[in-house]
């Protein structure tokens, strides 16, 4: 199972950028984002970025993962999860559009 990382760029040449959380910093590679530059939020997944983020969803992703590790080492979830509190889930636009014409197949 692969974890995404939220990471921010401190410096970048070309498709190779070196970012970093506050507590670690890695090499990231940039050939499915494209070239972005310092200050950027990337999702990382094994070295690569796959996704530009917005810093509050890179918040957001960080919260999440702090409280999982929370939760593994026996403690609470705490508000980790608080934003999506008062949601309920969230169809894709396809699976959406196919209820509202009252299908229960895609």
């Amino acid at each position: 199972m692969c974890v995404g990382i939220p990471l921010r760029i401190v410096s970048a040449d070309g498709l190779i950028a070196v970012a970093s959380d506050g507590t670690r910093t890695e090499t990231v590679d940039l050939s499915l984002t494209g070239p972005v530059g310092p200050g950027t939020w990337i999702l990382t997944f094994l070295g690569a970025a796959r996704e530009v983020l917005s810093e509050d969803e890179a918040a957001k992703i960080s919260a999440a993962l702090r409280g999982l590790e929370r939760l593994m080492k026996g403690g609470s979830l705490g508000d980790a999860f608080s934003d999506l509190e008062d949601k309920g889930p969230v169809l894709p636009p396809h699976l959406a559009a196919a209820l509202a014409d009252g299908r229960t197949e895609a």
